[in-house]
């Protein structure tokens, strides 16, 4: 029996830092700029609003003082963009899970 629930246990922890650590709060300092902010996203799922009018939805790969590589676009999974900073008007980023 104690074979058992030696798992089990071990299962509910995992899970329960997983839920702990799925959306962090968006935080800015005096000074941050759109560069700054995607540097701290890296890895993440972000939505870029660009001047164009469009959105686009996937994972910040790299940024650099001038364009952000985004990957795994959203609706076009087999795809990646390259933004230039300029072009952004708003970067959008989930902080809550539901």
């Amino acid at each position: 029996m104690r074979n058992r629930t030696l798992p089990g246990i071990a299962l509910a922890a995992l899970l329960m830092l997983s839920l702990s650590a799925t959306a962090a709060p968006l935080a800015i300092a005096e000074g941050d700029t759109v560069q700054k902010v995607l540097q701290g996203q890296v890895g993440k799922r972000v939505t870029l609003r660009v001047r164009a009018g469009e959105d686009l939805t996937g994972t910040v790969k790299s940024v650099n003082a001038d364009i952000v590589h985004i990957g795994e676009l959203a609706g076009k999974e087999f795809f990646d963009a390259v933004v230039a900073l300029k072009s952004i008007d708003a970067v959008v980023v989930r902080v809550k899970d539901q």
